[in-house]
């Protein structure tokens, strides 16, 4: 294993009725921001369960942190938040309200545009800030990542802050989701996975099992899902196995990826394509154009995942890719750019950002450009 040095100091407070808990979580003397997305959090009665927690609190509301958090959205919400005196923050809702919430607790304390920091990769400087998770995909209640848009010019990167004080999963909060969302949630949480494992052979044994477990996890509940949203021990498994698969835990000591994601971050910029749903298209091309330096690792997972062990090694590797394809497929989701009209137009676009940044992703730094291309060639 490679030396890391691990700390997430993000308190998880999981389970029903625990957003009650909340009075008890943010200090008495804050003077608190609360975020919102669309507003479904007042059909499905999880911000009247935040009001009641805070009563008697100073607290003010933002609302429309949109899917995609954009830094335009940002900027209003850091105006609001100065004028007054916002100290500590609430994001409420999935992980473009987390996300959004991370570049306001940034922005704040701030004298320049948001989207400096964002460039820049890093926040010097947060308002702390806690969670109330109502959509499990990106893991962004229990990590200090966060990825904003910029509408202005179709630009989507990822940058890093601080990790939220506190997130409350109450897997009730999840029951009313529509199935398309938790179908990219799905897809988000078994990519996340994937990026961090399929990598370098024979790194950890450790690594490698706790990821296998998300994996199953989430091959084992997907249908339990469809077949009762209301099953309470199932939508625990989902969101907690969304919370793990990108709290850092599983990448400690090993190489990893992201080549799929970035790629990614692009399609959603410039077609609005929610993020699970790319990955679900791009992970396709990676592997298949990557399969040679991912062999040893597709074999085994292919064995331990999809149960594939027969055959010589080229067929193992077919039948897996196969199987993984199969697997977005029963989530209701496309596997194919042409399936949502994206076409040469919009890889050359990607290409020549890659290109124009310079960057090279993947655990052999090798996915520049010219390889983006491939995989989206191999992806339609």
């Amino acid at each position: 294993m490679n030396n890391f040095i691990y700390h997430n100091p993000t308190k998880l407070v999981f389970g029903k009725g625990q957003i009650a808990r909340l009075g008890k979580l943010i200090p008495a003397d804050k003077k608190i921001m609360i975020t919102f997305g669309g507003g479904s959090v007042r059909r499905n009665g999880v911000y009247d369960q935040v009001v009641k927690a805070l009563e008697g609190r100073d607290w003010v509301e933002f609302w429309g942190i949109e899917p995609n958090p954009s830094v335009e959205t940002v900027r209003e919400a850091v105006a609001l938040g100065r004028e007054n005196g916002s100290d500590f923050l609430l994001a409420v809702g999935g992980g473009s309200v987390i996300d959004g919430t991370k570049l306001i607790a940034a922005g704040l304390l701030y004298d320049g545009d948001p989207w400096d920091i964002v460039l820049k990769g890093q926040a010097d400087k947060t308002v702390p800030l806690g969670t109330v998770l109502t959509m499990s995909a990106t893991g962004s209640e229990m990590n200090s990542g966060s990825v904003i848009s910029r509408q202005e010019t179709k630009e989507k990167y990822a940058f890093y802050g601080d990790y939220p004080v506190f997130s409350i999963l109450d897997p009730e909060t999840l029951y009313s989701l529509p199935q398309r969302q938790i179908a990219c949630g799905l897809s988000d949480t078994f990519v996340h996975v994937l990026e961090q494992y399929m990598t370098t052979p024979g790194q950890s044994r450790l690594m490698d099992r706790w990821a296998e477990g998300i994996l199953h996890t989430v091959i084992e509940i997907a249908p339990k899902i469809w077949e009762n949203q209301h099953d309470y021990a199932v939508m625990s498994e989902y969101m907690l196995g969304a919370t793990l698969a990108l709290n850092d835990m599983i990448r400690m000591g090993v190489t990893q990826d992201w080549a799929t994601h970035m790629i990614g971050h692009e399609l959603t910029a410039l077609h609005g394509l929610t993020h699970g749903a790319t990955l679900a298209i791009v992970i396709n091309g990676t592997l298949r154009v990557l399969r040679e330096q991912k062999r040893g690792k597709l074999l085994q997972y292919g064995e331990r995942i999809w149960g594939i062990a027969d055959g010589s090694e080229e067929e193992r590797i077919d039948r897996t890719l196969e199987a993984t394809k199969k697997f977005f497929r029963s989530l209701g989701l496309s596997t194919r750019l042409s399936e949502e009209g994206i076409g040469e137009t919009t890889i050359a676009e990607i290409e020549r950002r890659f290109n124009a940044s310079g960057v090279k992703y993947g655990e052999a730094q090798n996915v520049d450009g010219a390889a983006a291309r491939r995989i989206l060639e191999a992806c339609m």
